[in-house]
């Protein structure tokens, strides 16, 4: 390698951009590009170190699929004790109304001690058995 006798800034005196090209290049960011620009270019290795799975389709959301929000009898007991969720009382049995609070299917996990009518639109077989073991009732707003 040569050795290089004088600094370069006193070689480039005179000269107007002291090597870096047009006047500009060495200036600001320059010819890089805007927002996201380059990234299966000049940034890729960018994209391996930082942006794993940036490019192309991943997982399925199946657009058929019906989201059904769903209270099992514990978290209605619980709630009903908390004080939560305001019963009608009508016949000494407590009248909820799920369908209003937003659920539309009630599950069997969990125990209920007291009879309480239950409005919803779906409900498990499960579900329905422990609540009339109880004396209470299950109305179902949808035929199936």
């Amino acid at each position: 390698m040569v050795v290089r006798r004088e600094k370069k800034t006193r070689k480039f005196r005179g000269h107007r951009n002291m090597g870096w090209g047009t006047k500009g290049q060495h200036r600001d960011r320059g010819s890089e590009g805007g927002r996201q620009i380059g990234m299966h270019k000049h940034k890729w290795s960018w994209i391996v170190k930082y942006g794993k799975g940036w490019y192309g389709k991943h997982g399925f959301v199946n657009p058929t699929t019906k989201v059904v929000s769903s209270i099992s009898i514990q978290q209605l007991a619980q709630m009903l004790e908390s004080g939560k969720l305001k019963a009608e009382v009508k016949d000494g049995k407590k009248m909820v109304n799920l369908k209003e609070m937003g659920y539309q299917k009630l599950l069997g996990s969990g125990k209920i001690n007291e009879p309480i009518v239950v409005v919803v639109d779906y409900c498990t077989d499960k579900a329905k058995g422990k609540i009339e073991k109880n004396g209470g009732e299950v109305i179902l707003t949808t035929n199936k």
